[in-house]
């Protein structure tokens, strides 16, 4: 048996506001709760609006660590990817969102943290200190990560180019990688539209991914990138082009 121990939070001390733009925040009772009541009704809300159907919805972990990585074509993306996941995934999963869309006020940040669990990931000033956060907070143990490869939304429904950052997050770790393929999120709502559209939406979950041997240099980081855009192509009922465009310089995300 170990001894008993206790850790300091490590967001103890920060500053309210500022602690929901941090990729150290924990979560809280009450954030924990109205996680989970959020949650609640959004599964309830897919099921009945969208029709959501989830594909080999056991291949999803039931206990941390683990990163989830989807197409991204909606800001539905991360609700439909956490409404998807068994409940004890989903109550330690932390959405990865552009800092520079979900976290520009004191407001968004807030709202952003306790109703949908997010991260921020600053898009226009990735660091390699944020994703380092980001690994090390897989490597503790405690932590699930749902983010988006791609790093942006795509204009038109098709896939963008797939970033390295997932590679330098994972590269060289037993963390398991979900591949997912969402089907319907991009018709349901597309960027700029403000009301939801009864679409139905179907989530594919493909096989756990690991990366151990991946080298932690630029070409592993892109050996990943590309490893995970195979598996989630391989998914997708229509079939992906041999190499995605780059991103779509389009403000909003």
């Amino acid at each position: 048996m170990k001894d008993w121990s206790y850790d300091t939070a490590k967001d103890h001390g920060v500053a309210p506001v500022e602690r929901f733009r941090s990729t150290k925040r924990e979560a809280g009772l009450i954030s924990t709760l109205t996680h989970m009541a959020t949650m609640s009704a959004m599964v309830g809300f897919f099921r009945t609006f969208h029709r959501m159907r989830v594909v080999d919805r056991g291949r999803f972990p039931l206990k941390p660590p683990f990163v989830v990585c989807a197409n991204h074509s909606s800001h539905f993306d991360a609700i439909i990817l956490a409404a998807a996941m068994p409940p004890q995934a989903r109550a330690v999963a932390y959405a990865v969102a552009a800092g520079d869309v979900f976290f520009t006020t004191a407001t968004s940040s807030v709202l952003s943290s306790l109703l949908v669990n997010a991260l921020p990931l600053w898009r226009k000033k990735v660091t390699t200190h944020a994703l380092e956060e980001l690994r090390e907070r897989l490597q503790e143990g405690h932590t699930g990560l749902i983010l988006f490869p791609e790093g942006a939304r795509s204009r038109d429904g098709g896939p963008l180019k797939f970033k390295p950052g997932i590679g330098m997050i994972i590269a060289g770790t037993s963390v398991p990688v979900v591949p997912c393929h969402i089907e319907g999120a991009f018709e349901s709502m597309p960027p700029g539209a403000k009301i939801p559209r009864p679409y139905k939406i179907t989530v594919r979950v493909g096989e756990p991914l690991t990366f151990e041997t991946a080298e932690r240099s630029r070409a592993g980081w892109e050996s990943v990138s590309m490893g995970i855009r195979a598996s989630i192509a391989a998914m997708s009922p229509k079939p992906w082009p041999a190499a995605a465009v780059e991103d779509q310089k389009v403000n909003g995300g």
